[in-house]
């Protein structure tokens, strides 16, 4: 059975999942920017974000999680069960220790943190304000830590459905933060929310580790080589990460000198680019991680060569419309989804300044996680680090180049800029490790997505004075008249994978067309390594 198949799969689950998620996610944005607008309060709540943020991330987020998981499905893939497990317990007892006791320092030093590093500009009163949001906060990083290396164990035994929920949960316990605590407490009611969500997040993926017969012993084992193994994995990881923490950090410092306002208008942006990369990009990419972890360590490199382009080739050809969509139509989304209550007219032009931007990254956002994650599976996280903290090195001088011309969306325009370099570095130095990627498989493909992506634009463009004064019947016209010129685009192109895609998600009962059409377009092979 060809790879993708799991893949596409997994990626089917976790897309709806995520697509849910990102309702609720988009429901919730709503909520906070309709009690709070782009006020001070809210600029502190999202300042207070970093550091809990920033303390889960090194510790216990995506650098334990990528190093971790390749050496648990290494065991698995050589049917020792007993070692694997062995080194789940002692990853988790040590995340336990570790992110608690970091957390509990952080909160004591929480008025001199933001002082000096998150908002050193802005009046005292609202310094303190984000202290004392920030402490409430640094509840969740151990929560997170934990659960997160649970979701790596259970993608590891391909158990995506509680894993995909999680993020649901989270949302709905901030949800219930600004329902029921925010009208009482304001927005420490919306911190405590946030605690509420991490909880859930923890305790909906009980069923699927009793699913696994899942075994815990309190046991650190650092003197274990496995454990060894995976610290010296994370150090390059850690190292890449910090230094994305840092540009968010510049980020903050930079714009809340720009005023009350831009950094709420800032990061809704970034929250909004970032739901079609999470239902999409990560994922594909959580997906297709385990599978090419297993890959790797059978050390099948042609088959993981086909089944990464192939993947590679999927998303690109999904994100790009997306982006563009985005960037067209960037202020009526923006104002019918959130104008209402304290966000008004300045508020959605704010952020659609910065949206228009970091929408055009999009596509180099979703290519870097799956790229990234590839070389996790190799057990190699320096490339992928160096060639990180390299642009997000360029990345930082940008957003203080720009930052006097642009604004605020001059961040997101260096944010955009740098990751497309990071992505095409990446992807040569992974042609290079792997001995090429079959780039005939998924290079036509791009190149014809991008194409119809043309075609759909240039469509697009001459309604969209339309599209904005007609409120929520405008807009959803404009998206489904977008996705049917793509549609009909594609299928005039004859993109075999989009017809693959759907038989391999519905191997039982493919759309007409789609069989019809496999005599006269070639399939990826299906064929094992």
């Amino acid at each position: 059975m060809s790879p993708l198949r799991p893949i596409v799969r997994a990626a089917t689950l976790l897309t709806t999942a995520y697509l849910a998620n990102g309702v609720l996610g988009l429901l919730r944005q709503i909520m906070i920017y309709g009690a709070f607008g782009t006020r001070p309060e809210l600029d502190a709540y999202w300042a207070a974000f970093r550091i809990p943020d920033l303390l889960f991330t090194l510790f216990a987020g995506g650098a334990l999680v990528s190093a971790f998981l390749p050496v648990f499905t290494a065991h698995r893939a050589r049917g020792d069960e007993a070692a694997a497990w062995r080194l789940a317990s002692a990853v988790l007892t040590t995340v336990a220790f570790v992110v608690s006791g970091s957390s509990l320092l952080a909160g004591l030093a929480a008025p001199v943190l933001v002082k000096l590093l998150l908002a050193p500009q802005v009046p005292l009163p609202q310094q303190q304000l984000t202290a004392s949001l920030m402490r409430i906060m640094l509840i969740t990083p151990t929560v997170f830590g934990l659960s997160g290396i649970i979701m790596g164990i259970l993608q590891a035994h391909q158990r995506f459905l509680w894993t995909a929920l999680a993020p649901m949960v989270y949302n709905l316990g901030i949800i219930a933060g600004v329902l029921f605590l925010a009208p009482h407490r304001g927005v420490h009611g919306l911190a405590w929310g946030v605690v509420l969500g991490a909880f859930l997040h923890l305790i909906i993926q009980a069923p699927g580790w009793l699913q696994i017969r899942g075994r815990y012993r309190p046991r650190l084992g650092w003197h274990d080589p496995d454990v060894r193994e995976i610290f010296s994995l994370m150090i390059p990881r850690m190292v890449g990460l910090a230094a994305v923490q840092l540009h968010f950090l510049v980020n903050t410092r930079l714009v809340s000198g720009l005023g009350a306002g831009y950094l709420a208008a800032l990061n809704l942006a970034w929250q909004l680019m970032l739901q079609p990369q999470i239902v999409l990009a990560q994922a594909m990419a959580t997906a297709a991680f385990p599978i090419l972890s297993m890959l790797a360590a059978r050390e099948e490199r042609r088959a993981l060569r086909r089944t990464l382009g192939e993947t590679l080739g999927i998303l690109l050809g999904i994100t790009l419309p997306i982006a563009a969509g985005m960037i067209l139509l960037r202020r009526p989304l923006i104002a019918v989804l959130f104008q209402r209550g304290a966000f008004d007219a300045a508020s959605t032009e704010w952020t659609a300044q910065a949206l228009q931007f970091y929408a055009l990254g999009l596509p180099a956002y979703a290519g870097v996680e799956l790229l990234a994650r590839t070389f996790y599976a190799l057990h190699d996280t320096r490339t992928p680090v160096g060639v990180g903290v390299g642009t997000m090195v360029l990345n930082i001088a940008l957003s203080l180049a720009w930052i006097e011309p642009l604004g605020h969306s001059g961040v997101a325009l260096s944010s955009a800029v740098a990751t497309t370099v990071e992505g095409i570095l990446l992807l040569i130095l992974l042609a290079r490790r792997l001995e090429g990627l079959e780039a005939y498989r998924w290079g036509r493909t791009v190149g014809q997505a991008s194409a119809a992506t043309v075609a759909m634009s240039l469509a697009l463009w001459t309604i969209v004075p339309w599209v904005t004064d007609r409120g929520w019947p405008g807009l959803l016209l404009a998206i489904l008249l977008s996705a049917g010129l793509y549609g009909m685009a594609l299928q005039a192109l004859g993109i075999p994978w989009i017809r693959w895609a759907l038989r391999t998600a519905f191997p039982q009962g493919a759309p007409v067309w789609a069989r019809k059409s496999e005599a006269n377009h070639p399939q990826p092979s299906e064929e094992g390594d």
